[in-house]
């Protein structure tokens, strides 16, 4: 659906012309179509421009805005505006306004602002959202809608508490269910009435001085962050139904904030809701590009391999930070495709002009504060503009195709962090981020999976931190593995089920037949602390000794082989890697957090036991990804050193699509260069 809907790699941006005069308007389409762009997400922050009153609907200036771009040629991406309620809508109805965790009814102001279990917002967006659709149904400048903005916030007012209630009512149906979930005989905290029940807040269940992420009842917390998550699904489908009433076929999505890993919103249980999946992210010049390209990954496995859009990025320089250098000569460019090359079917930024007062007046823009094309931003944002219009259709809805997974479980992410644990400096995107870069240095393609996907597809799984085990995911990997994958898993998993109880009868609880192994004790590790791992026996070029640090586990062997053992401390020789033979397949176990330079051999040695070869031979620096449609394949090749690289692209001859040339053997890349390489699937 959506290659027919997308004509191309769709390339432009947020524009906020109600912030402008009307003279600027026509110059703005002049601008746009130097730039390329044909894309514009309009009236994302307009709800007080549009609606003055709670009886009054303003659009006129919409009207003129969605003609004027669809007569020049560029679409509209349609935002509902209900990112931020009007100033009458805080005054007249209090309970639109969120309440913060140490109990605070915020006033008017900012953005994020709004309840979600708030009667007032949720009425209110509905009605807009309506308005929305059933005026501009017809409109030939749109393409697809915009629902809210970087959706989220956390509130603790009153109707989230009985909206609370009432999502656990329909969880556990009954009290003695809760308190047993919750195990809540510890420090005498039976329920006997539903009513009792408050919100796990910094006055409530609240550690560390009031920070409500941490906290002295874990199953509670966790229980209301899936609550929150789905308080905020509910009010996206409330806007999102209200669209498809007057328009069916609709491509409705938002934008998913926090570059890519946003910790409040469970994005997988989000997905199906999403007729594309949406990202911004705001990289810093120093961010590594394994940073973005794990989390662009991330956002196309959301569903399941699907195009993803890269909704919003900055052109040039970001705003927030306690400094902010602009982005260098080319970096714009390179990292633009490094998305398309992970899946994004579009290139958006925020924004197309640079506003000229409050908070995000000096962030970056397609068309500056100068207001003409004679900038290097502009220059820079035409060439890629050129570019995406030369290329046309070809890589619309094109897949990556991989052998590995990388399983990732958002509740898991809440319960691993919410205290209690071996240590704080243990962070559940660090470690998945740290086993993405071994295999991203080495250019293995990977994909990012949840408990519900198809694991049979891929002959190697990593899971690291599993610290949750969901029902009938044990059973799950041990199907898989017995059928032949390989899984590897780390320290502090297996430990608790889907309510955060610990599995008794030992570590890692379920997953302690498929892994062979028992844990009797878990030893952590402070940051200036280290040990070694050993090997026992080498695995091809893994040999000698390494560095481990941050916990160290004593494992005890119930069937699974010792490949190598702890150096130091009470527990040297003990069992710091393990694999399990199980069926046809293999389950590994890595008791420690080992460094860099082990974990990449290991995986490589992994991949190679089942045949999975690189996409090149290359630097870390000299990104390759592979786009697949139709019987071709588009291979992507970034340089993101600023030196030349070398690499070999085969024998066959290959189509550069950017240039137009044909390419084989061993190429130069330029700094921060970008090659397009078509040819026949299969070919060499």
């Amino acid at each position: 659906m959506i290659s027919r809907k997308f004509p191309k790699v769709m390339y432009g941006g947020d524009y906020n012309p109600e912030q402008f005069p009307k003279e600027i308007w026509d110059e703005d389409m002049r601008l746009f179509q130097l730039a390329g762009i044909d894309i514009a997400t309009l009236n994302v922050f307009s709800w007080s421009l549009n609606q003055p009153d709670e009886a009054t609907y303003r659009f006129e200036w919409l009207d003129e805005m969605m003609d004027k771009l669809h007569a020049n040629g560029v679409s509209v991406c349609l935002g509902t505006s209900t990112a931020a309620h009007p100033a009458w809508m805080a005054r007249k109805y209090p309970d639109v306004l969120t309440v913060t965790a140490d109990g605070k009814r915020r006033k008017y102001g900012r953005r994020h602002n709004s309840c979600p279990n708030s009667p007032t917002f949720r009425h209110y967006a509905k009605l807009m959202a309506g308005k929305l659709a059933e005026r501009y149904r017809d409109h030939p400048a749109l393409l697809l809608w915009h629902v809210n903005n970087e959706i989220g916030i956390r509130c603790y007012c009153e109707h989230c508490e009985k909206a609370f209630r009432v999502w656990l009512k329909r969880r556990y149906g009954t009290l003695e269910q809760l308190n047993q979930a919750w195990y809540t005989r510890f420090w005498g905290h039976t329920f006997y009435d539903w009513e009792e029940i408050v919100l796990p807040s910094g006055l409530s269940e609240g550690l560390s001085g009031g920070n409500a992420d941490q906290t002295a009842f874990q199953g509670i917390t966790l229980d209301f962050f899936r609550f929150n998550s789905d308080s905020w699904l509910e009010c996206y489908l409330i806007e999102y139904n209200a669209i498809k009433e007057f328009i069916p076929d609709a491509i409705v999505t938002t934008n998913f904030q926090g570059n890519g890993t946003y910790k409040p919103l469970d994005y997988f249980k989000w997905a199906p809701h999403l007729d594309i999946a949406a990202l911004d992210i705001y990289p810093e010049n120093h961010t590594p590009e394994s940073y973005m390209a794990m989390r662009y990954d991330l956002m196309r496995g959301i569903k399941d391999g699907a195009p993803f859009m890269l909704m919003e990025q900055s052109p040039g320089v970001i705003n927030w930070k306690p400094v902010n250098p602009q982005k260098r000569p080319g970096v714009m460019r390179l990292r633009s495709y490094q998305a398309v090359a992970r899946g994004a079917d579009s290139v958006m930024f925020f924004q197309l002009r640079r506003s000229l007062g409050a908070y995000e007046k000096f962030h970056g823009a397609v068309i500056d504060h100068a207001g003409h094309e004679h900038t290097r931003v502009f220059k820079e944002c035409a060439q890629l503009g050129q570019e995406l219009r030369q290329l046309g259709s070809k890589l619309n809805d094109s897949r990556i195709k991989s052998r590995i997974a990388i399983l990732f479980d958002w509740d898991n992410w809440w319960a691993v962090e919410l205290g209690g644990g071996p240590s704080t400096h243990l962070k559940y995107l660090d470690q998945v981020q740290k086993y993405y870069d071994a295999l991203y240095d080495q250019h293995y393609q990977v994909d990012f999976i949840h408990v519900g996907s198809d694991f049979t597809q891929y002959d190697l799984v990593l899971a690291p931190l599993l610290y949750m085990i969901k029902p009938g995911l044990a059973s799950k990997l041990e199907q898989y593995v017995e059928s032949g994958g390989i899984l590897v898993t780390t320290f502090f998993s297996g430990i608790v089920n889907e309510t955060d109880l610990v599995t008794p009868g030992g570590y890692p609880g379920e997953l302690r037949p498929l892994l062979g192994i028992w844990v009797e004790e878990i030893d952590a590790l402070f940051p200036d602390q280290s040990n070694s791992v050993v090997m026992e026996q080498p695995l091809g070029s893994l040999e000698g000794t390494y560095s481990c640090g941050l916990v160290c586990e004593v494992v005890h062997p119930e069937g699974a082989d010792t490949i190598a053992v702890f150096g130091g401390d009470y527990y040297a020789g003990s069992p710091a890697l393990t694999r399990h033979r199980y069926g046809k397949g293999e389950a590994w176990y890595a008791a420690t957090d080992p460094c860099n330079e082990f974990m990449r051999q290991w995986l490589k040695q992994l991949c190679e036991s089942r045949g999975i070869v690189p996409l090149c031979e290359a630097e870390p620096e000299v990104e390759v990804t592979i786009r697949e449609k139709e019987g071709v394949q588009f291979t992507f090749v970034m340089n993101h050193s600023a030196g030349y690289s070398f690499i070999s692209v085969g024998e066959d001859d290959r189509k550069e699509l950017l240039s137009g040339s044909t390419v084989r053997g061993s190429i130069q890349l330029e700094p921060k260069q970008v090659m397009i390489l078509e040819m026949p699937v299969g070919a060499r």
